[in-house]
């Protein structure tokens, strides 16, 4: 929100108070807290009659500091809040008569005195700073407030993040509102809204209100970056790296890490689509069509229509199309697929479950005690609320039912359209509870997966989310077009998130509205299957490759197969994840914050920490991609390319550009077919361009996300010496460029490579290969 206009002036109707000088000041243990009134105190009569704030300076973990600040501290308090972790970290902090200091490991915030500002330092090193107008209490039209925070940005800073976004991949410059609309892929809605944002200049911000935050990103004031909020109080976060993963581990500490999904959620899954007729026969005719064709599946979704139409959500299956759902679950089951199903947080007024939860209390309601009803979507209906524990109970009884029959997981769609003209049963505020509500959709459902299935099971297929929403993957793109302009917005959106705290991302293959061309569905297959989670979904038509062409059959399983053997380097990236918060799907700049280059790429991204994708978005099959320094080899041809340079070449449908970085352990697993297999067993490392005197580690994890081997490589000059505990299991050591090695359960090494000496050590499991 802008409160200015231009440099001099003031908007109308607006009045913009900054804090002046610190005139008091208490300091505890934990904590700094300052009173600066928005005026010069130059004699006594100057106390009266003007605005004071209260800043109070914190540290919940090391290398993050907390920054509150007040106008008016006797409001009601309002929730819900954000869950944020404090480990009530004990800060160090200095006094003197010219500033304070309060510091959490190597992250420190000075407070100048005299002219009231915040200045932040990595060690020596500042990085962002609020001048004097750093803060401010601002009243506007009809009596509403607001608190607004400022930080510099410095020459050449840019800022990603905030959530799912659709708009450019840098936010510089961008006016961004976090509050969860239904709005597609094509516009600056978002149904992913996330007040966190990360700095390339090595730090995060957080801001603590669940309600909507308005960013000026470069755009109120092109030398700041901005945040307000409607009230008399501010919270936010000021995060230290100094690198983008340091932010993002951090940020995760404070919001909560994703769960481990469950390895067969990495396969591919194939929906029903959304309007298309079907039935059990449609659905056996697909299935039974992909494995005729040697494409492997292993999710099958049934979309809204498993319910009749006009009851969305009863919960029950429309007979008419599938009348024994039970066995029809079971036979699909015993194919050895997973099935997930369809729900969303509504009760259409024609389902029988209306008047039930709407005379229990269950459903959101008006001021006035009415049920809150529209009928955009489903025809008069309400939404449950998920404030009320009685509700979550009996939501979740329903989806117990289906878990019961054979059901594994459900695509919790929808949660961005909530109103704010209601209450909520336990008195939450509706402001508040408009973005979290995706928040309690997707936590209600996730817990009962769990609880249900085990937590190694538990997995969602979710659209809307906010802070803390990582932490119950996966997430999907939303309702996005099929053309090349929409998959690129597409990538945006799901790197921009991936910066964001989330681990994971999909997005519907081929487009969602309307249906792709050939050669658009071919592109986006390739693409998708080289996403960390992968669906063929549409709105009107459905998404089968063959009836697409027949090479769209060809590169569905081709990149399919690809998938499922890279799972023992994808699931150890699930599992760095899990631990680190390190998204699976990462945009340049995470993995090469030092190459300028990188800053501003988003038509491509790392796979892992180690493969590269650049996604073909032109009809010539025209790739133009950026690869950083170093030699790059291509997973499938072997080329090896000289990095930090552009590229520009053409590829076939089969193929696109698929880079391994230098100095890379791939782990290849043995299994083509089937995204579940014991990864350590007959598993291949391939060793990338090791240079001389580096040395590599990789692990290889079992579907617990325990280790189950690993493997350490060294060069020294033409010696290569490796490591490995593979705990009797056999594997196999390619160096690309070479042959390979082949160990065997005895601790012999056999190979056929030519020019070069095995130097086995068996009692220390290791051997070197002289060059």
């Amino acid at each position: 929100m802008k409160f200015t206009d231009g440099n001099w002036m003031t908007r109308e109707g607006f009045s913009i108070h900054h804090p002046r000088a610190v005139h008091d000041v208490e300091i505890a243990t934990d904590s700094l807290l300052l009173y600066i009134p928005c005026k010069e105190i130059n004699h006594r009569g100057a106390t009266l009659d003007g605005p004071l704030l209260t800043v109070k300076l914190s540290t919940p973990m090391e290398n993050v500091i907390r920054v509150q600040a007040w106008h008016f501290t006797g409001g009601q308090e309002k929730y819900p809040n954000f869950e944020v972790t404090d480990q009530q970290t004990r800060p160090s902090i200095e006094s003197d008569e010219e500033e304070l200091t309060l510091a959490s490991g190597n992250l420190k915030v000075k407070v100048n005195r005299k002219n009231f500002g915040l200045a932040f330092y990595d060690g020596k090193r500042r990085v962002n700073a609020g001048d004097a107008k750093g803060l401010a209490w601002i009243t506007g039209p009809e009596g509403t407030t607001y608190m607004r925070a400022q930080l510099n940005l410095n020459v050449g800073e840019q800022i990603y993040g905030l959530g799912e976004r659709f708009t450019p991949f840098v936010k510089n410059g961008q006016t961004v509102d976090i509050w969860n609309k239904d709005g597609g892929t094509s516009s600056d809605q978002s149904y992913k809204n996330v007040p966190f944002y990360l700095s390339s200049e090595g730090y995060g911000v957080f801001v603590n209100h669940p309600e909507e935050v308005s960013f000026e990103i470069g755009s109120e004031v092109v030398s700041k970056s901005q945040f307000s909020v409607s009230g008399e109080y501010l919270d936010y976060y000021i995060i230290n790296g100094p690198t983008p993963k340091d932010v993002i581990n951090r940020y995760t500490d404070l919001t909560g890490k994703p769960a481990l999904p469950p390895a067969w959620s990495f396969g591919l899954w194939l929906s029903t689509s959304f309007t298309t007729d079907y039935n059990e026969e449609t659905v056996n005719h697909f299935i039974d069509g992909m494995e005729e064709r040697g494409i492997p599946l292993s999710v099958f979704h049934f979309d809204c229509f498993w319910m009749k139409e006009f009851e969305w959500c009863n919960f029950e299956w429309d007979k008419d199309n599938f009348p024994d759902p039970e066995c029809m679950l079971k036979r699909l089951r015993d194919k050895g697929l997973k099935i997930c199903v369809w729900i969303n947080p509504y009760i259409a007024q024609k389902s029988k479950l209306f008047e039930e939860a709407a005379r229990q209390g269950f459903l959101i309601k008006k001021p006035n005690g009415d049920v809150w009803q529209w009928d955009l979507w489903q025809a008069g209906m309400g939404i449950v609320d998920f404030t009320n524990p009685a509700a979550c109970e009996w939501y979740t009884g329903k989806l117990k039912s289906l878990l019961d029959m054979g059901v594994d997981c459900f695509k919790t769609d929808f949660g961005e359209r909530i109103p704010t003209d209601v209450n909520y049963f336990d008195g939450s505020d509706p402001h508040k509870m408009h973005n979290y509500y995706s928040y309690k959709f997707n936590e209600v459902v996730f817990n009962l997966l769990k609880e249900e299935k085990g937590e190694q099971e538990a997995v969602l297929f979710a659209r809307s989310s906010t802070a803390g929403g990582q932490k119950f993957p996966v997430h999907w793109g939303g309702d996005c077009d099929s053309t090349y302009e929409a998959m690129a917005e597409s990538l945006r959106g799901g790197l921009s998130l991936t910066l964001s705290g989330f681990g994971y991302w999909s997005h519907d293959i081929g487009g969602f509205e309307s249906t792709a061309t050939p050669d658009v569905f071919k592109r986006w297959t390739a693409f998708g299957l080289l996403s960390s989670h992968s669906r063929f979904h549409g709105s009107s038509s459905y998404r089968v490759p063959w009836l697409f062409d027949e090479e769209a059959v060809d590169v569905t399983r081709h990149f399919t197969k690809l998938k499922n053997s890279l799972m023992p380097y994808l699931f150890n990236a699930a599992v760095e994840n899990n631990q680190t918060g390190i998204p699976v799907m990462r945009a340049m700049v995470l993995e090469f914050p030092e190459d300028p280059a990188c800053q501003t790429l988003d038509r491509q991204y790392m796979l892992g920490d180690s493969i590269l994708v650049a996604p073909i978005f032109r009809d010539d099959g025209q790739a133009i991609y950026y690869l950083p320094k170093g030699r790059w080899t291509h997973l499938f041809t072997g080329d090896v390319v000289e990095g930090g340079a552009w590229q520009k070449e053409k590829y076939d449908y089969m193929s696109l550009p698929l880079f391994v970085k230098p100095n890379t352990i791939l782990s290849i697993g043995s299994n083509e077919v089937n995204p579940v297999y014991d990864y350590a067993e007959d598993i291949t490392f391939r060793l990338y361009e090791i240079g001389d005197g580096q040395q590599v580690e990789a692990t290889v994890n079992d579907l617990a996300g325990q280790v189950a081997g690993s493997i350490t490589v060294s060069r020294l000059g033409q010696t290569i010496s490796i490591k490995t505990d593979m705990r009797n299991k056999p594997y196999c050591i390619n160096l690309v460029g070479y042959q390979s090695i082949q160990s065997t359960t005895s601790g012999e090494w056999s190979s056929d490579l030519s020019g070069v000496k095995i130097v086995p050590d068996k009692s220390a499991n290791k051997f070197s290969i002289l060059l």
